[in-house]
């Protein structure tokens, strides 16, 4: 097996994206990611807790946070007003009113944490993301995996500054994960409400 050979799982992948996943990058520029870095370093960042596990990766919601032990979303703080121009521009680039926008998840991934496969909780319909500091490796793969091949997997390389969403088949009908970050890395995760 060739040098590459090793490494085509963090390759971009050569087949379409799955529909109702839109990908952009310069969503945000230089300052604009640099002064979020700076906000988020002042917020109450802490280890997700997901039942008996906790993630290498930490977080704060506004507007809910899912309870894994009794899966049900419960009350968490309103959005911050520092957060507010942010979620008016995604809102514009979504096409919805910011009020739509119902939660927020930030979250830190520090060198080598990984996000496992999932599909985000059935509370929420519509999913944008925006992705600071360092590049990702976004895979996505058919859901429900009843016999996962790697070459199902899409792979995204979402950079600095950009912004993703997730709709219909790409929301509910794909999983998505997150391969290991090799520098710091944050997301801010908008989510619609699901009606």
């Amino acid at each position: 097996m060739g040098q590459a050979a090793l490494f085509d799982d963090l390759l971009p992948s050569p087949q379409a994206l799955p529909e109702g996943l839109v990908y952009e990058t310069g969503f945000l520029d230089a300052a604009e990611e640099a002064e979020l870095i700076g906000l988020i370093a002042r917020m109450p960042l802490k280890e997700a807790q997901y039942k008996s596990y906790t993630a290498r990766r930490r977080v704060v919601s506004y507007g809910g946070r899912f309870d894994y032990d009794t899966n049900e979303l419960l009350p968490a703080g309103a959005l911050i007003e520092e957060l507010h121009p942010l979620r008016a521009r995604v809102a514009r680039w979504a096409g919805v009113e910011p009020e739509a926008l119902a939660h927020v998840l930030v979250a830190e991934y520090l060198p080598g944490t990984p996000l496992g496969w999932h599909r985000d909780v059935p509370d929420f319909e519509a999913i944008f993301g925006v992705s600071l500091g360092s590049s990702a490796l976004l895979r996505l793969r058919p859901y429900p995996p009843l016999r996962p091949r790697r070459e199902d997997i899409v792979k995204l390389p979402v950079a600095p500054r950009s912004i993703y969403a997730m709709r219909g088949t790409a929301r509910w009908a794909w999983q998505h994960s997150v391969a290991p970050v090799d520098a710091t890395r944050w997301s801010l995760t908008f989510r619609t409400a699901r009606r």
